[in-house]
């Protein structure tokens, strides 16, 4: 589990295929002197796993899945990369909670300044925009953000100074694809209210477990 807050520049020392799967080493300023082998850490907001560790640089393994799903199919030697390791459970929450389980990408539409924020417009494909809200949260490639509008197509969010001078946003280019993290509660709850359909049980033919007017009997709306 993550938060969104990033802690540190990586760079891709080098990058090695294993069929439609990739190995990568990275490269980067945190301390990792606490890390081990077998941990989770969130690359461009994707969860992966250290398999080794060199003072400065760890190696992770890719899945033909993460690789299809994610950026990294376009990652070269000298990227850059955001980098947050997992979240303790005595850490303050200080973004959103972000799985590291990339939900799919967007491409960057426009970037325009205001004031001293910087506007970033993403296109998303319909199944992403429809789990975003206004003044809801996204993670993009790993950067827990606040979404300004939204959408069935794109949302806008607004980049402070900060954030966009430690982390690879203040780097990205209109063109440019991202990773994108919905909010994991608003899916959880999505999921909930429309039921979850099986063809193994009863609600395969159209009943719900729970729906809008028995949340409303019970007190909920």
């Amino acid at each position: 589990m993550f938060t969104g807050i990033i802690e540190s520049f990586g760079t891709i020392k080098r990058i090695e295929s294993r069929g439609e799967g990739k190995v990568l080493y990275i490269g980067c300023d945190l301390d990792l002197s606490e890390s081990k082998i077998g941990e989770s850490i969130a690359v461009n907001g994707a969860c992966l796993t250290i398999v080794s560790l060199e003072k400065n640089i760890f190696k992770v393994d890719m899945a033909p899945e993460t690789v299809e799903r994610t950026t990294f199919k376009r990652l070269r030697p000298g990227s850059r990369v955001n980098i947050e390791r997992a979240l303790k459970l005595s850490d303050r929450i200080d973004g959103h909670l972000v799985s590291g389980h990339i939900d799919g990408t967007g491409i960057i539409s426009s970037i325009k300044r205001n004031s001293n924020a910087v506007i970033i417009k993403v296109n998303v494909p319909l199944n992403l925009a429809a789990d975003m809200i206004e003044k809801g949260s996204v993670a993009i490639e790993g950067i827990s953000l606040t979404i300004n509008t939204c959408s069935d197509k794109d949302f806008e969010v607004s980049i402070i100074p900060h954030t966009a001078e430690i982390t690879t946003i203040g780097l990205k280019r209109v063109g440019d694809e991202v990773n994108i993290e919905t909010d994991m509660i608003g899916k959880y709850v999505k999921k909930i209210l429309k039921g979850s359909i099986s063809k193994n049980d009863a609600l395969s033919k159209g009943k719900k477990d729970i729906s809008m007017g028995l949340l409303a009997r019970n007190g909920f709306l």
